[in-house]
């Protein structure tokens, strides 16, 4: 399942959970390109279950759309990762430490309110740690 949603105007909350076949990765990732449009400094609640690899066919729709997904990228300012797993929590902070625009805090699954909070709370010193140099 990948699932898209725009619960605010400078929000958008993705959840992702089990195998995601091409044709799920291709309308999910249209919807996400859709409703990311025009946004700016968005921030992003990404929230992962039962992560599985997808399909080739899924990761080859993925590396299609690079160029728009670029573009959807730099809609966001902030992304709070929700997630059991540690490889892919240290992973969303590593990704967020090398992409100086985008500040990515990773949370567990059970801290959903907090990574809200983090979304919606804006800290200035914060955004200068993934300041280039």
């Amino acid at each position: 399942m990948f699932s898209v949603s725009k619960p605010s105007v400078d929000r958008i909350d993705i959840e992702l959970s089990g195998q995601l076949d091409a044709e799920e990765m291709g309308v999910a990732l249209d919807k996400l390109i859709e409703v990311s449009a025009g946004m700016k400094e968005g921030k992003l609640l990404y929230k992962i279950a039962d992560f599985e690899m997808p399909t080739l066919g899924a990761m080859a729709v993925e590396l299609g759309k690079m160029p728009q997904l670029y573009s959807v990228a730099s809609a966001f300012d902030r992304c709070a990762v929700l997630c059991d797993t540690a490889w892919i929590r240290t992973a969303a902070e590593f990704e967020g430490a090398i992409i100086p625009a985008l500040t990515i805090k990773s949370f567990a699954l059970s801290d959903e309110k907090a990574a809200i909070e983090w979304l919606e709370t804006a800290d200035d010193d914060e955004d200068l740690e993934n300041f280039p140099v």
